[in-house]
């Protein structure tokens, strides 16, 4: 799929998007706890960019978590955008966030940010080395030795771990509000629409964007997370 593909289906999905997710919320709950632990150090009033921001689940953790914090939301859907401040706004966050409806190669070059998100982003960039510049960007974007924290499905497709795993991630998912005609399309498009490689696969694309060796922090099924700090510059 291209980016405007991409962009329909979450536009379609913006207004129902955190109730059909809202059972499988735990997941995500347990990674924002340990991403809480990997930003803990950073200055008190850091500036952090979250790339693929959607509704903005894990800015109203982080601005919870971090009172201080400001927040740069980029998002290509629209309609998620609209969510997002929405929700920011309701819960006094909106006057700490910046929303910029686009791609993080579209932030002006100056902006510079203490760390990063992109959670569950790059992985519907299919080509390796466009998943590299994605990162890229967001390395050139970070003051040296700033952190990213990013999540992505991964998984060895190939392997019988792999279709075992994922019969019990298929099973997980019909437990919450997922249809079972959105199952089979999810479970056609991984490796089709959605690169799911290897974690280590995963770990050297990010690597090559312009970070330190990725450290792997969080798994939960499929979901794999990493946070890495971004080479000084030459």
């Amino acid at each position: 799929m291209d980016r405007k593909d991409i962009e329909a289906i979450f536009d379609q999905q913006a207004a129902s998007y955190d109730q059909q997710w809202a059972k499988l919320a735990p997941i995500g709950a347990a990674m924002h706890l340990l991403l809480g632990a990997v930003f803990s150090r950073l200055p008190a009033d850091a500036r952090l960019l979250c790339v693929g921001a959607g509704t903005g689940t894990e800015i109203l953790f982080l601005a919870e978590r971090f009172p201080g914090v400001s927040f740069v939301a980029v998002e290509p859907s629209a309609p998620m955008l609209d969510v997002c401040r929405r929700r920011m706004t309701e819960h006094g966050v909106a006057a700490r966030c910046t929303f910029h409806h686009g791609y993080v190669e579209s932030l002006p070059a100056s902006e510079r940010f203490d760390a990063a998100t992109a959670f569950l982003v790059s992985q519907f960039i299919m080509d390796p080395q466009q998943r590299s510049r994605f990162f890229r960007d967001i390395a050139d974007r970070l003051k040296p030795g700033g952190y990213l924290a990013t999540a992505d499905l991964a998984a060895d497709i190939d392997s019988v771990e792999y279709h075992s795993l994922l019969e019990v991630w298929l099973r997980m998912m019909a437990a919450g509000d997922v249809s079972p005609e959105m199952m089979e399309r999810i479970r056609a498009a991984y490796g089709r629409d959605v690169a799911v490689l290897p974690p280590e696969r995963v770990r050297a694309i990010i690597a090559a964007g312009g970070f330190e060796s990725p450290v792997p922090f969080f798994q939960g099924g499929l979901i794999h997370a990493w946070y890495a700090r971004a080479n000084a510059p030459f």
